[in-house]
């Protein structure tokens, strides 16, 4: 891919997440093209290439990533899929990016960061909610010593699952954690800015075997106590709350933002004026709170999260390494195995 022109993507199946994430974002994104699709059903590829204006389709994975023409793909593919596919489309000379869990295990995840590293291509876990605008101006927000010192994260993701689901199949890499609790996982890691070094978990198990409702702790070395909870059994719910010595950030919305993502920032005393301003934010209300204490919510920039990330694994792959705040995915995988296989089960 020269350094002017887009990166040309091709996407591997035709899944929700491809319609309402990655599409919109990929032909909404500064630095990308959509070039292909492809579905095991021909018919499924030519529709949808018709629908979005997409130059070619393919009936097969593997037609798709015997087309030259390709940079870079997409991989939405139900979790048990995601090595197979990978570690395809790395030796095709093709970057991936991977729907999230990146994997089923340690191992998977260990062996598709290995096939990417021995043909020079990168590999990132889908995780949109990273690059979104609101994010990178709530990390400069609390650097900048907003609410102190950082102490607590909160995070919260759920909704209530249908019973035929595939995300009920344990062989499919199935469970709350995998599907929306890695959100948690995921964002106490961010705003930590580390690895946890102890983790515990407290889970129910549904018929099928899969966890259906979790709750954890993540310890990190500087003394940050991250907890998230996650489940299919309750209603939506999709928030961060970040706990300082001198104050408290919450993030409504949390992983799935509205056209105006919003923050409220309750502090003691704190310049939040010249915070908010700093941090690219505009300031929508003061609440009627004491002397000591105020309250802001502020709105940021609505900025498609999906074409931010597209923009950031563009610009990672032109820089030869993944541009923060991209993750190593096999971090995540270790944290999320882990919580797994030692959670008490009730």
């Amino acid at each position: 891919m020269a350094s002017e022109s887009k990166m040309r993507w091709g996407i591997m199946g035709c899944a929700r997440i491809s319609r309402r994430g990655l599409i919109p974002g990929i032909q909404g994104s500064q630095t990308s093209q959509l070039a292909a699709i492809a579905s095991r059903d021909r018919a499924a590829a030519q529709a949808w290439a018709h629908e979005f204006h997409i130059p070619r389709s393919y009936g097969s994975y593997e037609e798709l990533l015997a087309d030259t023409a390709i940079d870079a793909v997409y991989i939405p593919l139900p979790n048990e899929l995601h090595e197979r596919w990978t570690i395809a489309a790395a030796e095709s000379g093709k970057h991936v990016l991977c729907e999230k869990p990146l994997a089923r295990t340690v191992a998977e995840a260990e062996r598709m960061k290995k096939a990417c590293r021995s043909r020079g291509v990168l590999l990132m876990e889908a995780f949109m909610w990273r690059f979104q605008p609101r994010v990178e101006a709530i990390r400069k927000l609390i650097d900048s010593g907003a609410i102190g010192e950082t102490r607590l994260i909160r995070t919260s993701f759920s909704f209530p699952i249908d019973t035929g689901d595939w995300r009920l199949d344990p062989a499919r890499g199935g469970g709350a954690l995998f599907d929306v609790g890695c959100y948690g996982v995921s964002a106490a890691r961010l705003f930590a800015n580390a690895e946890p070094v102890h983790v515990q978990a407290f889970a129910r198990r549904g018929e099928s075997g899969v966890d259906l409702t979790l709750v954890a702790q993540l310890a990190f070395p500087s003394g940050i106590i991250g907890v998230l909870d996650c489940g299919f059994e309750e209603p939506f719910r999709c928030s961060i709350e970040i706990v300082g010595t001198d104050g408290v950030v919450e993030i409504p919305r949390a992983f799935l933002p509205s056209e105006t993502p919003t923050a409220i920032v309750r502090d003691r005393g704190v310049d939040v004026e010249r915070l908010v301003r700093e941090a690219g934010a505009s300031n929508e209300k003061k609440a009627e709170k004491p002397a000591v204490e105020s309250e802001r919510t502020l709105a940021f920039d609505g900025y498609n999260q999906y074409a931010a990330m597209v923009d950031a694994f563009a610009r990672s792959v032109r820089l030869g390494k993944l541009e923060s705040p991209a993750e190593d995915g096999l971090e995540q995988m270790r944290t999320i195995e882990t919580l797994l296989n030692t959670a008490y089960y009730l």
